[in-house]
């Protein structure tokens, strides 16, 4: 199968097994563009790599998506499946998905890796400043990005901090931005 018909047959299978999720595609990532990525209650990151696809960028891929997700799944064609497993750390889950069916080989556990800094970067000033504002902190509308998120990171626990990230972006509406 290739990368169209797979992302399609498993967007369907997510969203219908999901009660409440988000999916964002195409993000950049570090130095990677994450295929697509899920917002539930965590954020999860999906790499696909198609019957057509090779793994020579994979180990900069994991990287990537290692930074930004609280667990990541390799997402695969019939002719990786046998293969995959071999190519990421053993806390990447693995899907198999062809014509007739998508089969989880292997659940994605917690991500040692993941930095609540980069999950940070995914969301917009706008976003930052909302964060702020349910916590009682300055906005600082005259401060980068970079500035708002570290400000975040060191007035507000990360059990708490984390929540607020994945509710902007579950909540996030292109057409007030101006992208639609």
């Amino acid at each position: 199968m290739l990368d169209p018909q797979i992302r399609d047959k498993l967007f369907f299978e997510i969203e219908t097994t999901s009660p409440k999720i988000r999916i964002f595609e195409e993000v950049v990532i570090g130095k990677s563009r994450c295929d697509f990525y899920a917002v539930t209650d965590k954020l999860t990151g999906y790499e696909i790599k198609s019957d057509a696809d090779s793994y020579a960028r994979l180990r900069s891929q994991v990287k990537s998506y290692d930074s930004f997700f609280d667990e990541n799944y390799l997402v695969v064609g019939r002719s990786h499946r046998k293969s995959a497993e071999a190519h990421i750390p053993e806390y990447w889950g693995v899907i198999v998905v062809d014509e007739d069916s998508i089969e989880t080989v292997r659940c994605a556990r917690p991500n040692p890796k993941a930095k609540l800094s980069n999950q940070l970067r995914l969301l917009w000033k706008r976003e930052l400043w909302n964060i702020l504002d349910r916590f009682s902190l300055p906005k600082y509308r005259n401060c980068s990005r970079q500035f708002i998120t570290k400000k975040l990171l060191a007035c507000i626990d990360e059990q708490l901090l984390k929540p607020e990230i994945c509710h902007e972006l579950f909540e996030r509406d292109y057409v007030e931005e101006g992208f639609v």
